[in-house]
């Protein structure tokens, strides 16, 4: 991949970007210039799909794939969960165990389990268990301490 950057004095500021097949490098690039901080780029089968931040559910990290699932799909998203908490700056999004985080905004009701587990239902009646060591942290940002 060519890299040009030039610095200009006048005129109008302009990107080009030349691509053969997207990839996610490229859908990220694109992302951040389209202003799309709110948007997770991804696959399902072999398209690439937009999708935005606010209709995720959840995400899971399954043999090392990560996907993210919002009401109607399922996407297969590039990345780990700890890099997704490390890249949005969103905290509508909270990790609830090692293998998952879930959309705050998205949780419908939630039910104190034994052993300090918290059982959080999602909207679309999906549950989703908030293991002990996160439920906590979940309990004080209920609190309003983040």
């Amino acid at each position: 991949m060519n890299i040009d950057i030039q610095k200009i004095t006048d005129g109008d500021e302009s990107i080009t970007i030349r691509y053969k097949e997207p990839n996610p490098t490229i859908n990220k690039i694109i992302g951040i210039l389209e202003g799309g901080s709110g948007k997770l780029w991804g696959k399902v089968d072999s398209e690439s799909v937009c999708i935005n931040l606010e209709d995720v559910l959840y995400l899971e990290s399954v043999d090392d794939k990560l996907f993210a699932y919002t009401a109607k799909k399922v996407v297969r998203i590039d990345g780990s969960l700890y890099s997704f908490m490390n890249e949005i700056d969103d905290e509508s999004f909270f990790r609830c165990s090692k293998s998952m985080i879930i959309n705050i905004g998205k949780v419908v009701a939630l039910k104190s389990l034994s052993s300090n587990r918290i059982d959080a239902t999602m909207q679309g009646g999906e549950h989703i268990m908030i293991s002990r060591r996160y439920a906590v942290d979940f309990r004080r940002l209920l609190k309003g301490d983040r």
